[in-house]
């Protein structure tokens, strides 16, 4: 089965002192850019995260959200005695040196002292990160299973959609093939007929150099290569369905040599009808490259 690029799944969960949310979403990309927004203290859960979306998807631009609170109450603050020694013996040497200048200041407060930059730290509780984070990874598991799972129902959407659009690119090149075996003996005709007319107005003219290159625009004008190529390509790109897994790539680039013989038989087709159907396979082919855009 193959999967869209496009996903999204959220979900939210608590384990106290802790509640938290998740929003996993993607879109369409040519490679797999993974774009994680987790908090950064928690060891080993940003590279976790990524070792598993990495495994479930395979190309597209993805965002994974964790929005992770602490409840009132569960966390305390402590004083960083690293920076309040720092902090006093910076107070000391300036009244040292406000004193030998003659100035008076007044005394430091500890309400002061609190309020600098360091000295109070909110405790984030390290011991229990490493439980965290295995509640979060177990939690993830299941925003990850619905994050597939929608990306896999659009997938068999998309390949529904493109089946149908197979179909009417084998009808029309089947058309095609009519036209161009109906058109044969026309073709014959008129050769025959403009060899006669150059041969009783060209004096002296080879009538072998003559008789090849009318040759030569026979070929020009025969569609049987650029058929059978589509017919292949119809083929390949239903194989490809049938296989699943991630096949954009090769879709896509199936989708270029679809247009690529289309184009040559609306140059070679000499014929209204043909022109009609070439143009038709040209419209249906540039619908099937805006749905395989979507395929991982």
């Amino acid at each position: 089965m193959i999967k869209s690029m496009t996903g999204f799944a959220s979900a939210s969960g608590a384990d106290a002192p802790f509640s938290w949310g998740w929003e996993l979403r993607s879109v369409n990309g040519k490679g797999l850019d993974l774009r994680l927004r987790v908090p950064d203290w928690i060891d080993g859960l940003e590279a976790a995260l990524r070792k598993r979306l990495g495994a479930a998807a395979a190309r597209g631009n993805v965002t994974c959200n964790l929005r992770l609170n602490r409840e009132e109450g569960g966390s305390t603050l402590e004083v960083n005695k690293a920076q309040l020694s720092v902090i006093l013996e910076a107070l000391h040497q300036i009244e040292a040196q406000a004193m030998d200048a003659g100035v008076s200041l007044a005394p430091s407060k500890a309400s002061d002292i609190v309020t600098m930059r360091g000295v109070l730290e909110q405790s984030t509780q390290e011991d229990d990160t490493d439980a965290l984070r295995d509640t979060l990874l177990a939690d993830f598991e299941t925003v990850l299973a619905d994050f597939d799972a929608m990306r896999a129902s659009e997938g068999q959407a998309l390949a529904d959609v493109l089946d149908s659009q197979l179909a009417e690119v084998s009808r029309l090149t089947a058309e095609a093939a009519g036209i161009a075996e109906t058109r044969k003996g026309d073709i014959a005709a008129t050769l025959k007929r403009n060899l006669g007319r150059i041969l009783e107005n060209a004096d002296g003219a080879d009538e072998t150099r003559i008789a090849q290159e009318l040759a030569l625009i026979a070929v020009k004008a025969d569609v049987t290569e650029e058929i059978d190529r589509l017919t292949t390509h119809v083929a390949a790109a239903r194989n490809l369905l049938g296989q699943g897994g991630p096949v954009g790539r090769k879709m896509d680039f199936l989708m270029q040599e679809f247009n690529r013989e289309a184009n040559t038989l609306c140059s070679k087709a000499q014929h209204a009808g043909l022109t009609a159907v070439g143009l038709a396979l040209k419209a249906v082919i540039d619908q099937m490259r805006e749905q395989v855009q979507n395929v991982e």
